[in-house]
């Protein structure tokens, strides 16, 4: 009976370990905010300022877009003109639209070895977002979500080699990013595409899981557990006084998420009852374990009387003296230890 205890115990903590395990990166997520990385405002020249000119431009003056051909609609016209009138080629700026005709080509081209994958994904949001990690780690340059507009010149961000921003309420996004050509982290994040191309029911949480934000945070912690995210290899993160809202932010922000489909209104509801729903899983998880446990007890532990030999049944009641086998019935009763 011992032993089968012990071996319930080690089987549901193999379980919870497991499991733990299995999430331990995104449990990360919810402790650690990158802070010791961020670009802070005092390390960034003011608007206009003279400073700018004296640091190092690291990063190639490109900024790359996507859609899917080159019609922008004219919801997002304003903010892809805000940016293209701060950033003229004259001043030693390129521009590229990539659209889905050019993405696939420079894909077939460039990366065979990703095409299946690539024209594989059930999205095209996740072609979008997976494009973009091909071309930094490629051209180099910055990329901007056409829902983002610019507020002001992107030239103090050149100075970093590769940055991110950082997003509520955890985590990293992937809709402003910059980085120097081959730079080490969008490197790993190309190459762990095909491992994280999963299915999961859900079409918000597919996309996030497999290209977004959510795939980026990821290979973000793991890259920072292995010791990656320092020297040239480090990747800066852009906090949100210095992405959007106000006069010294970079970025302006105007209505987007056009690939959000009917499920992410449940996703949306999961996160504001994000309380409940964690008390609902550790009822649910612990109902799992007495289940377990009941069953075992029921059905592993209990044998007939004929199943059990009689030196095993004389060894038990000696060491439970207290305990008395009623004759009518299957249980135990409690008697005075002073009559056995």
């Amino acid at each position: 009976m011992r032993r089968g205890v012990i071996l319930l115990v080690l089987l549901l903590f193999a379980i919870l370990a497991f499991s733990i395990h299995t999430v331990w990166n995104l449990l990360m997520l919810l402790v650690i905010d990158g802070s010791e990385d961020a670009i802070s405002k005092s390390e960034l020249p003011a608007p206009g300022s003279s400073r700018v000119n004296g640091r190092p431009q690291l990063i190639p003056k490109i900024i790359h877009q996507t859609y899917i051909n080159e019609s922008i609609p004219p919801v997002w016209q304003d903010a892809q003109q805000s940016c293209l009138d701060l950033h003229r080629p004259e001043d030693g700026w390129e521009y590229k639209l990539w659209t889905d005709d050019k993405m696939s080509e420079f894909i077939r081209d460039e990366y065979p070895w990703f095409v299946d994958t690539f024209e594989g994904y059930p999205y095209p949001i996740q072609r979008a977002d997976a494009i973009r990690y091909f071309v930094l780690c490629h051209y180099g340059g910055i990329y901007i979500d056409l829902d983002d507009g610019c507020n002001r010149a992107l030239e103090p961000l050149l100075s970093y080699p590769a940055w991110v921003r950082k997003t509520i309420p955890t985590g990293i996004s992937n809709d402003a990013m910059g980085a120097v050509p081959g730079h080490c982290f969008f490197m790993r994040v190309i190459d762990e595409l095909k491992h994280y191309d999963r299915n999961w029911l859900l079409g918000y949480i597919t996309v996030m899981g497999s290209t977004g934000p959510l795939f980026l945070s990821v290979i973000w912690r793991r890259y920072s557990s292995e010791g990656l995210n320092e020297g040239d290899g480090r990747l800066r993160i852009l906090w949100s006084e210095e992405y959007q809202g106000f006069s010294w932010s970079f970025f302006t922000h105007h209505l987007g998420n056009s690939w959000h489909g009917a499920d992410v209104e449940f996703i949306f509801w999961m996160a504001r009852n994000w309380v409940f729903l964690t008390i609902l899983g550790f009822t649910i998880g612990g109902g799992i374990i007495f289940f377990i446990w009941w069953a075992y007890r029921r059905f592993v532990l209990k044998k007939a009387p004929s199943d059990i030999p009689k030196w095993k049944t004389a060894s038990i009641r000696s060491r439970f003296p207290f305990w008395r086998r009623a004759s009518a019935q299957k249980e135990y009763e409690l008697v005075s230890r002073h009559e056995v």
